[in-house]
């Protein structure tokens, strides 16, 4: 079963399957994240709808370039959520199915070609704070804990209480 984050499905709404490809992308201590500018700041994974006929790789690599200019490498599946949301930019609610990669952003290429999108570097605990949705924020404090467990120090033996 795939978890589900933010607002319930309302039963009188009818909901469309949007199946999207999003990225952590961290270099340098900091994550690459795109601020979508309309209809209001929102801080979010980079990436977004995988087109009919498209695969997620594809769609992923993508998206990522139109959100924030920079080309990434070897994409990494995490997990994914689902979330049920009203889209105004498609006047659609839609059922997003949301795929989460780790990838390392490789170059940046130029501006995002996007509208309404600006590519932003945050630290990871800022990131946590201010990403838009609680899938997204899920999947990048997991990733984070994660990422941080592997950078402490072991203990070559055990504490002994004298």
């Amino acid at each position: 079963m795939i978890r589900r984050f933010g607002a319930v499905p309302r039963h009188n709404q009818r909901y469309q399957m949007r199946p999207g490809a999003y990225a952590i992308l961290p270099r340098n201590g900091r994550f690459l994240l795109t601020c979508q500018m309309d209809p209001h700041p929102d801080i979010q994974l980079p990436g977004g709808g995988i087109d009919p006929g498209e695969s997620p790789l594809p769609a992923l690599h993508r998206e990522v370039y139109e959100e924030t200019g920079w080309s990434i490498a070897a994409p990494q599946r995490l997990g994914a959520f689902r979330r049920y949301t009203f889209m105004p930019e498609y006047d659609l609610w839609a059922e997003k199915l949301c795929h989460i990669y780790l990838a390392r952003p490789v170059r940046k290429l130029g501006p995002p070609t996007e509208p309404q999108h600006e590519a932003v570097w945050m630290s990871p605990e800022e990131a946590i704070q201010r990403l838009g949705n609680d899938g997204d924020r899920h999947f990048a404090t997991l990733f984070y804990s994660r990422s941080q467990a592997k950078t402490q120090p072991k203990c070559s033996r055990p504490f002994l209480k004298g």
